[in-house]
């Protein structure tokens, strides 16, 4: 049983899984909102047999919730009806910025880097659910 990390972007949906003990969190896809991603969660959500979601919630930098916060809390509600699975809203602040500083040092091209940024920024997001949950 794993956890699934989601960064919801306007274009594609970054998936970062946990390890089964649930301590470190991999990139695993980027998914294209195409209309076919509810198939290609519910794909991955049987795959690695997952128990709960945790899904990057877009704060402004002063804490208060803007038009994307309120995308991801419907975004919730569908996963939640979807797939009958826990959906954890996490703060997702600076998680991008994370991602690129991570990605510059591991020096990768800008054209990797675009690739990959939204399943780096979902690592980010999962990884910091997973460890304010062994606080």
């Amino acid at each position: 049983m794993r956890i699934m990390g989601l960064d919801l972007g306007e274009k594609t949906i970054g998936v970062a899984m946990s390890d089964p003990l649930k301590i470190t969190a991999q990139a695993l896809v980027v998914i294209r909102r195409s209309g076919r991603e509810m198939e290609e969660l519910n794909s991955l959500i049987r795959e690695y047999e997952v128990e709960e979601i945790v899904l990057g919630y877009p704060r402004n930098m002063n804490g208060t919730l803007g038009d994307r916060a309120r995308l991801s809390e419907e975004f919730s509600q569908i996963l939640q009806t979807r797939f009958s699975l826990p959906v954890k809203l996490w703060d997702e602040r600076l998680s991008t910025v994370g991602a690129q500083r991570a990605l510059l040092e591991a020096d990768l091209s800008r054209a990797k880097r675009k690739k990959v940024i939204d399943k780096m920024a979902a690592v980010f997001i999962l990884q910091g659910y997973l460890d304010s949950r062994r606080i």
